[in-house]
């Protein structure tokens, strides 16, 4: 992951996590609505890594989010 893009990633993270927390779901739920592993979740949710667009997507439809949501400064 490029240094440069370690904050954008680690702001989507916790806005993931956050619109997760406010739908009162668990990582591994989220992961098995979005169909992604728990781990994968806790590793976007924490910045460790960047999220694909498949991802980010897929993550917004199971949070019932628009994908700009996840994408927004706070």
């Amino acid at each position: 992951m490029d240094a440069k893009h370690r904050q954008v990633f680690a702001r989507i993270g916790l806005n993931i996590l956050y619109y997760r927390k406010r739908k009162g779901l668990t990582q591994e739920k989220l992961a098995e609505i979005a169909s992604y592993s728990r781990n994968h979740i806790q590793k976007i949710e924490s910045g460790a890594v960047s999220p694909s667009m498949d991802a980010l997507l897929d993550i917004a439809d199971a949070l019932e989010v628009p994908v700009v949501k996840l994408l927004e400064e706070r």
